[in-house]
Formats: C-alpha cells, structure tokens, sequence
C-alpha cells in the first residue's frame, strides 16, 4: 500500500482493510488482528474444518441423547449402571501406561489462558497448570485467541509480560509446571467461526487450533515424547469420550505421531457420568490419565439431574461438600475405578484464597483446605487442585507427608472397599437446612459472576472464594429449584416460603448490598444490571435452561464488520 510520511494512506488511495487467508467453507467473523492471524492459519483452519466435517453429525447426535435423558430423568426415572456395558465394568483390562512426564501429579493449579496468569501458573511450584478456555475463561473473541497466542508463546518458552503499573516483566522459570490444556464442553459453539455456513463447535476450534501449533514443540520440551495434554469437561456418557478419541486418532494421524500420545483426563463432574467411568476409561484407554472429581459441576449437576423431583432438594450450597454420603460415593468410587484401570484419580477444587488483610481468617481458611487435602490423600487420590498459587505450598506438604516420594497411589490405594457403592449411595439425597441466607448469597455471587463474564472475566474472587461458571451454576439451579417448589426455609425456624416475589425483594436488596460493596462507580460501569436481569430470568424461568453460559454467550458475541450477532 502506498504510504505518507507516518504510515498513514495517501490521498485518493483505498485503504483494504486485512482479512485472514481462510480455507474454503470457513468464515471469520471475528476481529482482524495481526497477532491472531499466525494462530488462524490457512493450514490450522483447514485441520479445524477437516474435524468440524468429520465430527459434527457424531456430536449432534450425543447432545440429542443427552436431550432424551433429560427427558427420561424429568417423567421421573433416575440414572444408574448401563446392563448392557456390565461387561467393560466386570471385565479385566488397563488403560496405557501413564507417561513418565506426568506420574507425579500431586498439585495442579488451573485457571484462564490470560498471559500473566499463564506465566505466574507455570511458575508456582505446581507439577500441572490446567488452562482454561471453558469454566474460568469469559469466551469472547479476544479472550480465546489471546489465549491462543499466549499457550503457543508458553510452550515455545518465549512467554513474557510486561505489567507497566507494576514495573514488573514476567517470564518462566527454569522450571515450569506441566501444561494441560481444558477446551470447551461438547454444547458450546465458536460463533465468529463458521464452518459451511453453522457456528464452529467451540471444543473442536480449542482443541484443533493449539494442537496443530504446538504438539510438536510440546512433546519436545514438555512431555517428553508424549502429548500435548488436555482436560475434558462435562461429559454425560461414554459415547462422547468415544468421540474425543477419534478426534485424537484423527489428530495423531494428521501431525504424524504415534497412536497413543495425545493423553486427556476426564472431569466427573455431571451426575449421569459417575455411572459411566469405566466406560469413558474404556473408550479413552488409549489416550487416558485419568478421572478428575469436578466437585462444583457434579453438585450443580445433581440439581439439574433432578430438576422435576421435588424430593430431590439441596440445602444451602455450603453445606454440600465432601463429606455429604452421595459426594464421597462418588469421590472414592472414582479413586477404585482409575487405580483398578491403572491411571490417576485426581482430587477436586477447594474454592478458598488467600486472605491477606486478616491473618486470623486466612488461617482458619488454611485450616480447611488441608482438612479437604488430607481427605484426599488419605481417601487414596493421587493429587488435587489449587485455585490460587498462595495455597500450593500448603497442599504440596499435605500430599508429600502422606505420600513420602511416590509420584501416586495407583498401585497402592487400591479402594477395593469402595467396589460394594451402589446407585443409591451415589444418589442419596444430601442432608441440611435451606435458609434465607442461602438464598441471598446464591443471588449475590450469581449476579455478579455474570457481571465479571459479561465484561471478559471467568475467574472472580468474591467473599474469599473463587468462583468460576460451575459456582456461578448452583447458585442458579438452586434458587430455580426453591422457587419452582416453594420450599420452607427451613433453617431459619420462621417458615418462610421461597416465592417470585420473595425472590425479587431478595435480589433488589442484593443489588444494592452490591452496589454498597464494590462502590457506586465500579457499580455504574460494570454489567450489573445486566447481569441481573439474565440471572433474575434464568433462575424463575419455567423450564430450566442447561447451562446459563448458553444464554449469557450471546450478549458477548460480536461479529465484524457485522456487529453483535444473535446465535
């Protein structure tokens, strides 16, 4: 282009705007940006499109099952073992031999693919840092390729950041953490990428993109000839691990790489897919390392599970951990099930951080992730995660007095007690009383939680835990489920029945504790209004709505030169 002086277009000559090099059937509708354009490369997006093409029809149809389960589980049957896959469950086989490069694995920290998260998460002292493009990541356009760029600088070792306010530029320690990597979940679509004309399936373009660019230096430097590595989130039911596996093949296929060095671990984190481990180990069996316990998914998942039973309350939220019957069930049947199939079985997420201004509350704090810790280590997991780096030393003494050297307890926490779990046990319904204070704090931290997704956040520190979309989820199933039921907050001994308008005075009171509490500034320039109005409609909506990041999604989508786009 001919220029003047300082770069600008010279009088009378058009200014083309940049497009990206796309493969035929594929649309961007994302902003151009030339730092994005070497991740969207003609050649990534053809690998894209290739899994798109193959995979789609394979997709639908797993998300239609899930529909006719819902439906199933709604006229009031309830989920249990598959008779017909007793045969896997009963039979004697192992998944492949875990890689030496991630055989330790006793803490993992996760959270967004924001650059100087990335980079202070492969610092901390963690064996794995899990990043995330789903629950801790706002999926906007330039969250997720931001992201993008910044996994392919990390795993290149070129990762730096420089904070201005600070004064302060970051880059990775000699020794760094092992990179996982979570893509979406099956039902979310990428609605800036089109691909024959219908939205990207957001998993397929996480996946596709990062492993095309960085498998080959990542199993270099990282895995050791394995990998790369990845989470896999909010299965319901082995077809789709079956799915995930063929994805795989196709990829390992297509870089040129030995069968079998792609490795994923699962998240258990829907109630139907505690009932399928084996089965998504089986279909894995070749790519696994294991089963994660998503505590705060499973919760949320055990509501929406459940949402047309009425005998199937919760209590409040905070009264629904590990120690609940149908939690540990679940928890030390995961641990049976991947030390029998020879992988990890790795602990779930305490939500608690650091408190800084208040020593004593940061102790007592402390004092009870180490009790959630020590839970797991002596229940037999092999690792855990950590929310925040302040807390990894903590969990780090934990697991190594009670582990000494050993890189795991696959081979010595057998679990062959926990054989004897039944479908009961694993659907007993959770003891505890609801309360107006329950019902207040679930309003609280979902509207805000939406504020900070609205405006690109997916991690948000509130009231000294961390909450991501799963915590932001039982908050909403919870008060959906209270006001369809009219329940009896119970607690409080003053018989008082959840209503709509109970529910409105509630959240107008809310709003303005917010207010009070961020400032009315922050309040004025921040979504919250917003936030509240999809919070307010979602939890007294008739039917229950899957996920409140499907509907949310669309407020966050801009197409250019289009501008925002409805799905």
């Amino acid at each position: 282009m001919d220029t003047g002086t300082y770069g600008y277009p010279k009088q009378g000559v058009k200014k083309i705007d940049p497009s990206y090099d796309v493969p035929e059937g594929v649309d961007i509708r994302g902003r151009y940006d030339e730092e994005f354009a070497k991740i969207l490369t003609k050649d990534a997006l053809k690998f894209v499109a290739e899994l798109q093409r193959e995979f789609r029809s394979h997709i639908r149809y797993a998300l239609e099952c899930r529909k006719e389960a819902k439906r199933r589980y709604n006229e009031g049957a309830l989920p249990g073992f598959d008779p017909a896959t007793r045969y896997i469950r009963e039979g004697e086989w192992v998944c492949a031999p875990v890689p030496p490069a991630v055989a330790d694995r006793k803490v993992e920290i996760t959270g967004p693919v924001e650059r100087k998260m990335v980079i202070n998460a492969l610092n901390s002292g963690a064996k794995v840092f899990m990043a995330d493009f789903e629950d801790a990541l706002s999926p906007s356009w330039e969250n997720l390729m931001r992201g993008q760029v910044n996994l392919k600088d990390a795993v290149a070792g070129t990762i730096t950041f420089n904070d201005k306010a600070r004064n302060k530029v970051y880059k990775l320690n000699d020794q760094t953490a092992k990179l996982f990597v979570r893509p979406r979940g099956w039902h979310l679509p990428e609605a800036h990428i089109f691909i024959d004309g219908e939205p990207a399936t957001g998993c397929l373009v996480d996946f596709g993109l990062y492993f095309y660019h960085n498998h080959a230096p990542f199993r270099q430097t990282q895995g050791a000839g394995f990998g790369p590595f990845f989470y896999l989130p909010k299965m319901e039911h082995s077809r789709e691990a079956k799915i995930w596996n063929n994805v795989f093949e196709r990829a390992e296929k297509m870089a040129g790489i030995e069968r079998g060095s792609i490795r994923a671990t699962v998240l258990i984190e829907t109630l139907p897919a505690v009932f399928q481990m084996n089965e998504i180990l089986y279909e894995l069996r070749d790519h696994s390392v294991g089963l994660n316990c998503g505590r705060w998914d499973y919760i949320f998942s055990y509501v929406k599970t459940f949402q047309a039973h009425p005998d199937r309350l919760l209590p409040d939220r905070v009264l629904v951990g590990m120690t609940q019957h149908f939690m540990k069930s679940y928890s030390d049947l995961l641990i049976q099930t991947c030390h029998r199939r020879g992988v990890h079985a790795m602990g779930g997420m305490a939500a608690q951080i650091p408190i800084r201004d208040d020593p004593a509350a940061n102790e007592a704090a402390l004092e009870l992730v180490r009790k959630d810790k020590l839970r797991e280590v002596k229940a037999g997991h092999d690792g855990t995660w950590a929310a925040h780096p302040g807390l990894i030393p903590a969990y780090v003494e934990v697991f190594n007095n009670n582990m000494g050297n050993a890189p795991n307890q696959i081979k010595d926490a057998k679990r062959d007690d926990a054989a004897s779990i039944t479908e009961e046990d694993l659907l007993q319904i959770p003891r505890g009383v609801r309360t107006m204070d329950g019902l207040r704090l679930n309003t609280r931290v979902g509207i805000q939680y939406v504020a900070a997704w609205l405006t690109g956040s997916g991690s948000v520190p509130l009231y000294n835990l961390m909450e991501d979309a799963a915590t932001a989820e039982i908050s909403r199933v919870q008060n959906w489920q209270w006001i369809k039921y009219g329940v009896e907050l119970d607690g409080d001994g003053l018989g008082v029945r959840v209503s709509k308008e109970l529910f409105s005075r509630v959240v107008e009171e809310e709003m303005a504790r917010i207010e009070s509490e961020v400032g009315k500034d922050k309040f004025k320039k921040g979504m919250y209004k917003e936030a509240c109005k999809i919070f307010k409609r979602q939890c007294t909506a008739p039917t229950l709505d899957d996920f409140l990041t499907l509907d949310a999604y669309n407020y966050i989508v801009i197409q250019h030169p289009k501008g925002p786009a409805k799905l």
